[in-house]
């Protein structure tokens, strides 16, 4: 459950903004998307090497830089 204090005048918007970000963090929209469809755990396996290539090839730019 996504708790969000709200202080005394505070604006409901701002409320709202905090609580699609905690949401987004939890990654559920995301998760309930990938189990719309099926996927091979090699075909996963291998989505995750390229991501995990890509972001490696990143920071190795970053550091260059």
């Amino acid at each position: 459950m996504i708790i969000i204090p709200i202080k005394e005048g505070e604006n409901i918007e701002r409320a709202l903004k905090k609580f699609k970000r905690k949401f987004e963090k939890t990654g559920t929209v995301k998760e309930l998307r990938g189990r719309q469809a099926f996927k091979k755990p090699s075909v996963r396996l291998r989505e995750q090497k390229i991501k995990a290539v890509y972001i490696q090839k990143l920071h190795i730019l970053q550091d260059e830089a």
